[in-house]
Order: C-alpha cells, then sequence, then structure tokens
C-alpha cells in the first residue's frame, strides 16, 4: 500500500510493524465479516494518537472509528501497541530523528495578529508533513502520554519521565 498522505506508515515501517501484528482470529464456519487489513486500522489509530481527536471524527479514509477503537482496546490489552510504539520509536532513533533524552511539553501555539479579532491557521508552508515528523508527533500526543503512563515497558518508562521531569522540577 502506497503511503498517499505523508501521515501514513510507509512500507519499510510496516515492514518492522507486520510481524508484531497477530493474525487476526477466524472462525471455523468461515461465517462473519472479513476483517479490516490491519494496516489500515494501524494508520486510523496513529491518527487518533497523533491528533488528540474523538474516535467518532476519524476520516473516512480510514476503517470505521468502531473497528479501529475495538482492535485499539484490543492491542493495548494483549501489549501488542506497546510493542509497536517500541518498533516505530527504536526505528525513529536508528534513523536519527527521535532523540528520546530530548522533550517537548507543548508544541502548540496560536497566530496573533495585533489586532486582529479572527484566528487564522498558520500557512501550510510552515507545517511539517513528513512521515518521521508525523509518527514523531505520535509520541508528543496527550493520549499517547496518557498511554505510556499505564505501560510497564522501559522504553515508555523512559519517555515518560521525559515529559514528567520538566514539569516537576519548577513545581
Amino acid at each position: 500500500m502506497a503511503n498517499q498522505r505523508g501521515e501514513e506508515l510507509t512500507d519499510a515501517q510496516w515492514a518492522l510493524l507486520q510481524a508484531l501484528s497477530p493474525e487476526p482470529p477466524r472462525r471455523s464456519d468461515g461465517r462473519g465479516r472479513p476483517w479490516r487489513s490491519t494496516r489500515e486500522v494501524l494508520n486510523g489509530v496513529l491518527w487518533i494518537l497523533r491528533s488528540g481527536a474523538r474516535w467518532q471524527d476519524l476520516p473516512e479514509r480510514f476503517p470505521p472509528y468502531q473497528t479501529c477503537h475495538r482492535r485499539f482496546q484490543q492491542w493495548v490489552r494483549d501489549g501488542v501497541l506497546r510493542q509497536m510504539l517500541e518498533a516505530l520509536a527504536r526505528d525513529l532513533q536508528t534513523c536519527g530523528e527521535i532523540d528520546v533524552s530530548e522533550c517537548f511539553i507543548d508544541g502548540t501555539f496560536v497566530v496573533a495578529k495585533k489586532g486582529g479579532l479572527l484566528w487564522a491557521p498558520p500557512s501550510g508552508a510552515k507545517a511539517r508533513s513528513s512521515w518521521e515528523w508525523q509518527t514523531l508527533m505520535v509520541f508528543h500526543s496527550p493520549s499517547t502520554q496518557r498511554l505510556l503512563r499505564r505501560m510497564k515497558s522501559p522504553l515508555s518508562g523512559r519517555l515518560l519521565r521525559l515529559v514528567l521531569l520538566p514539569r516537576s522540577r519548577s513545581a
């Protein structure tokens, strides 16, 4: 599957994650609706984690939000999502795109012009759209930070400490 939007998993990333994703269960009688592609569902889950949007706001280019949410819950429960996020983080670290010793608490800003009453979003030229940036944004999402708090992984603990440490110093 081609990475059409720059925010979906690349073929190289999917090659890393495909081995970690469990095979969906099949009914022995062959009945029921066929399972959606794990790659499509994972792209939807990563979009939610990156954007912080509600599940109901998942764009139509992804599988139904119910499918993505159900699979997300199953992966969290089984520890699969933790393994996938760690694999993505290791891949980004290997490529030099992420440094787990560096953290940004909040990168949100609002453009305000003197005397302007209306909010204007920054131009598209200023937005980063590479897959490395989009994947990195998953780790800076509040949703992912909540998930990292519940995980028992050494990598998630290190990432979480980097997020919480600056707050405790300023308190």
